[in-house]
């Protein structure tokens, strides 16, 4: 199973167009809501979001809502803690494949990353093969 992780310079989840997210109604607050429009800008992008950088300009203050963790995910869409990683990967992989399409070089990125990781072996493992052969 893959293991859920964020690719550095993608920004597909900084997309907020809210016609694409037609039920964000049901996982945000009323508040929430108000807060996630008002990061909206014209073009549909967050206002926080650094088209040069492809970073967010408030990551450590970014609204709980933009963060990725089981807990959050529990919280907003009833995933249980087991099935996070793979909720969040799917959800990945549907945002990128609408804002950057099937092929584009994010959707490549991030189904790399995702076999790398599936086939590194642990660091511990590594270390202790490392220790072995001195």
């Amino acid at each position: 199973m893959a293991t859920w992780h964020c690719i550095e310079h993608c920004g597909a989840c900084c997309h907020l167009d809210p016609t694409d997210r037609p039920d964000l109604p049901d996982y945000l607050t009323p508040e929430e809501l108000e807060l996630y429009m008002s990061l909206v800008g014209e073009d549909g992008w967050c206002i926080h979001y650094d088209k040069t950088s492809r970073q967010c300009r408030i990551y450590d203050q970014r609204p709980s809502f933009c963060r990725v963790t089981p807990e959050k995910f529990t919280e907003m869409y009833g995933v249980i803690p087991s099935e996070f990683n793979q909720f969040a990967t799917e959800c990945c992989r549907q945002q990128i494949l609408g804002v950057y399409g099937e092929n584009s070089p994010e959707m490549r990125h991030y189904e790399q990353t995702l076999i790398e990781e599936s086939t590194a072996c642990p660091k511990s493992f590594l270390e202790a093969k490392r220790l072995k052969h001195r």
